[in-house]
């Protein structure tokens, strides 16, 4: 399901404890305009606390007591997110921080060029979550000699460090959406901390990756996004799994 308007008026219309996975990618208050041909937004806000807590509560009271929160973020405000995140959650149901290495784009001649995102995860309950290690792919060893071939053919499984590439200007998946993130990394997670299905809801949806990840996946899934230009996009990815896009009540 696809729903346009402001996700904090969206959220607040949600029964409680329906989510067993959310997943978002929230402006990262970069101060800039996120353009990329045709589409662009403002990514800059005086107060950002103001403007992000309410909907880190929303997304607690939502989530499925067995259920896991991803906030995907970079070095600007994601230490302030941690902090505001553990006085809803508690400080116990934060899991991991999972950072997102890439090689892409400019470098900097003036500092070490910043080339990494942060995604924090929560469980609502630390003690009840799912978590299917088995889905975790298997990369190879660094020195595999020191294994054995044994574990050398098997591979190790991923850390809370993740190389993946940007989504490429010339990749299939592109949609065209300036802060597009890759199917993979989505998948990845959706996998791991989901059951065939669950429910999972991005209530900052852009370009839609999450609901493609779900839908490929067998789960299913809710998208916020109060942009015409981010709905339109995501109409035509998902139209395979959409069931409904409702506008919001004037």
């Amino acid at each position: 399901m696809l729903i346009k308007g402001d996700n904090l008026e969206v959220l607040s219309s949600f029964d409680d404890k329906i989510a067993n996975l959310i997943y978002i990618d929230p402006p990262f208050n970069t101060g800039k305009k996120q353009t990329l041909h045709e589409i662009s937004y403002e990514d800059q806000y005086e107060n950002y606390k103001s403007f992000i807590v309410p909907r880190f509560e929303q997304a607690y009271r939502i989530l499925a007591l067995n259920g896991s929160l991803f906030v995907h973020l970079d070095y600007r405000e994601v230490h302030y997110c941690k902090v505001w995140l553990d006085e809803i959650f508690g400080s116990y149901s934060f899991i991991n921080e999972i950072i997102w290495v890439y090689d892409y784009g400019a470098r900097s001649k003036s500092k070490w060029s910043a080339k990494h995102d942060n995604i924090l995860f929560y469980a609502k309950n630390p003690k009840d979550y799912t978590f299917h290690y088995d889905e975790i792919e298997r990369i190879p060893y660094m020195a595999p000699g020191l294994v054995g071939p044994e574990k050398a053919a098997r591979g190790k499984t991923l850390t809370d460090t993740w190389w993946h590439t940007i989504v490429s200007p010339t990749a299939r998946e592109r949609t065209g959406y300036p802060t597009q993130k890759p199917l993979e990394i989505l998948s990845r997670i959706i996998r791991v901390h989901t059951n065939p299905g669950d429910l999972v809801i991005d209530f900052f949806a852009g370009s839609g990756t999450t609901g493609e990840a779900a839908g490929r996946l067998g789960r299913k899934f809710i998208l916020i996004d109060e942009h015409d230009a981010a709905i339109e996009i995501m109409k035509k990815r998902l139209k395979k799994w959409q069931e409904q896009t409702p506008e919001p009540e004037k």
